[in-house]
C-alpha cells in the first residue's frame, strides 16, 4: 500500500494566469500546455523541447520551470533509475531558487514550490531516503496550507491539498503521532471530498480535470475501497491510452491488484509499439504477472525483458520468484531452482513483495504446486479455474497448518468472487480458526475479507471487529500491505465513509 501511495503523489498546473514580480511571471501559455500534455502521456523527449521552447520566448516564466521538473518526477519515480537519480537530482535546490523570484503575492508563489516538494516526496522516497521525503512532504502540507490561509479562494490549492489530506487520514493509527508532531491532519473523505468538487467545476477540455480525476479515481479506489465503481470508469471508452503511456500505466496498475490479467494483457497490446514505450520496463513486468496468472509459458520471456532493462532495484527479486514459481509449477525444477539461486544476487527489499522472495530465496521449501497455481489463478480473476484446482484438494492431505490455513482462505476468496458470501464466510473462518495462532499470512487475510465483506453490507461494526481481528494475528508475512489495508477500514468506518 505505501508503493501505491507514493506512486500517485504527482502532477498540477495551473490554467493561464499571469502574476508579475519584477521580471518574472506564472504564466500558463499555449506552449505551457502543450509541454505539460506531452510530459503527462509519458513522451518527455516532446515535452522538454517544449518547454525550451518556452524559455526561448519567456525566460522569465516560472511555469515552464514548474512543468520541467515533472519528467525528473515522473521518470524516477517510474524507472528508479540510480544513475539518473544522481545526475537528476541537482535539479531541486536550482528549481527552488528560479521559484523563490516569484511574486509572494501570488497564490502561485507557494503552490508551485508545494508541488516541486511532492515531486520529491516521492523521488526521495523511492530511492530509499525516507528523511528526506518525509521533510519535502512537510513542507509541502505546510506551504498549501499557509496558501489557504492567505487566498481562501484560490480553487486549485484543492488539488494538492485535497490529495494531502486523503494521504494523511490514510495514514495506520501508530503512525498519526508522527503527522501530529509536524502539525499535519488529514481525512480520507474531506480530501476526496475536495478533489470530488474540484472536478465538479471544471470541464475535460481543461488541464487540471484529467489530472484531479487521477488523483480522485486513486484516491476513492485505494483508501475508499470504491474498487469496482472506479474499475467502471477507468476501463470505459472515456478514459482513453491511446498515445498516453500515463492512463495505460493507471489502468493497468488497478487492473493487476483488482485481478483482472485479461485486461492487463489487452492494454498491454493496444500500447505496445506507441513511441516511447520501450523505455518503461514496468509494462513488461506487469504482462509477465497477467501471464503468470494464466500460467501461460509468454510470462518468462517478460520477466526477463524486464530484467534486461530495468535500471533500478525494486521488483527484482519478485521477478525472479515469479519465474521460479512458473517453472515449479510446469513441472521444470532445475529451472525453478535455479531462479531461486538468483533471487539473493540482486534488487532491494524495500518492497513487501520483495522481502517475501528475499525470504523464499533463503529456504529450501516449495509450496504445494496446487495451492500455488490456485494463488496464480485468484490472482488473474480466473476464479471458476481456481476453484477446479482447489476442488481436487483433500485438506487431509495438506502437509502443515499453514497449507491449511491457505486452502480454506483460498475457497473463501472464491466464493466471495461468486457473489456466495455464507459460503465465504464460513470457509473464512476455517481458515481462521485453523491459522490464527500460525505465522502466515492466509488467517490474518481471511479476517481482512471478512471485515471488506460486513462494511459493503453495512454491518459496520461487525467490520470493525475483523479488522481489528486482522491487526492482532501474530507476525506475518505481508504484514505492512494487511494492516495498512485493516486500519484503512478502520479509517473509513470512523469517518463514516
Amino acid at each position: 500500500m505505501t508503493r501505491k501511495i507514493l506512486w500517485f503523489l504527482f502532477f498540477l498546473l495551473p490554467q493561464k494566469v499571469v502574476c508579475y514580480a519584477a521580471n518574472y511571471v506564472y504564466d500558463y501559455t499555449p506552449n505551457c500546455n502543450a509541454a505539460y500534455h506531452q510530459i503527462l502521456s509519458l513522451h518527455f523527449d516532446e515535452g522538454r523541447q517544449l518547454v525550451l521552447k518556452e524559455f526561448r520566448n519567456n525566460p522569465y516564466n516560472l511555469m515552464g520551470t514548474f512543468i520541467s521538473d515533472y519528467e525528473d518526477f515522473i521518470f524516477l519515480m517510474l524507472n528508479c533509475d540510480k544513475a539518473e537519480y544522481e545526475q537528476r537530482k541537482g535539479h531541486l535546490d536550482t528549481r527552488l531558487e528560479l521559484l523563490d523570484n516569484g511574486d509572494e503575492k501570488s497564490p502561485w508563489f507557494r503552490f508551485c514550490k508545494a508541488g516541486i516538494y511532492m515531486h520529491w516526496t516521492v523521488i526521495y522516497l523511492r530511492f530509499g531516503d525516507h528523511l528526506k521525503g518525509a521533510n519535502m512532504f512537510r513542507r509541502s502540507y505546510a506551504l498549501l496550507k499557509e496558501n489557504q490561509r492567505l487566498f481562501p479562494g484560490f480553487e486549485y490549492n484543492d488539488i494538492f491539498s485535497g490529495f494531502e489530506d486523503a494521504i494523511i487520514g490514510s495514514l495506520p493509527g501508530n503512525y498519526k503521532w508522527l503527522a501530529s508532531i509536524a502539525g499535519m491532519k488529514g481525512s480520507i473523505k474531506n480530501g476526496v471530498a475536495r478533489l470530488g468538487a474540484f472536478m465538479a467545476k471544471h470541464d475535460d477540455s481543461q488541464p487540471f480535470r484529467l489530472e484531479t480525476e487521477l488523483y480522485y479515481q486513486y484516491t476513492r479506489f485505494y483508501f475508499m475501497s470504491r474498487q469496482k465503481e472506479v474499475w467502471d470508469i477507468v476501463n470505459s471508452p472515456s478514459f482513453s491510452v491511446e498515445n498516453n503511456l500515463l492512463n495505460a500505466y493507471f489502468k493497468i496498475y488497478l487492473a493487476t491488484d483488482y485481478n483482472k490479467s485479461e485486461e492487463v494483457i489487452k492494454t498491454f497490446r493496444k500500447v505496445f509499439g506507441q513511441k516511447d514505450f520501450n523505455k518503461y520496463p514496468f509494462f513488461n513486468f506487469q504482462m509477465g504477472l497477467a501471464l503468470l496468472s494464466d500460467m501461460d509459458s509468454n510470462c518468462i520471456y517478460y520477466f526477463q525483458t524486464f530484467l534486461k532493462d530495468n535500471k533500478g532495484e525494486m521488483h527484482v527479486k519478485d521477478a525472479w520468484i515469479k519465474m521460479a514459481y512458473y517453472w515449479y509449477i510446469a513441472g521444470r525444477q532445475d529451472k525453478a531452482n535455479y531462479c531461486r539461486t538468483q533471487i539473493l544476487k540482486s534488487g532491494n527489499t524495500e518492497l513487501d513483495v520483495d522481502k517475501n522472495a528475499e525470504k523464499f530465496g533463503g529456504g529450501t521449501d516449495w509450496p504445494d504446486r496446487r495451492l500455488l497455481q490456485s494463488r496464480l489463478l485468484l490472482d488473474g480473476g480466473y476464479y471458476t479455474r481456481a476453484f477446479g484446482v482447489l476442488s481436487g484438494i483433500v485438506p487431509a492431505s495438506l502437509a502443515t497448518v499453514a497449507e491449511k490455513t491457505e486452502y480454506y482462505y483460498r475457497l473463501g476468496r472464491v466464493y466471495e468472487e461468486s457473489g456466495e458470501r455464507s459460503r465465504a464466510t464460513d470457509y473464512f473462518n476455517l481458515s481462521i480458526n485453523n491459522g490464527r495462532n500460525d505465522h502466515c499470512q492466509f488467517a490474518a487475510r481471511a479476517a481482512l475479507h471478512k471485515g471488506r465483506m460486513c462494511e459493503v453490507s453495512g454491518d459496520k461494526s461487525r467490520a470493525l471487529q475483523y479488522y481489528q481481528e486482522a491487526l492482532d494475528m501474530p507476525a506475518h508475512d505481508f504484514q505492512n500491505n494487511i494492516d495498512l489495508q485493516a486500519k484503512a477500514g478502520i479509517n473509513r468506518i470512523n469517518e463514516k465513509i
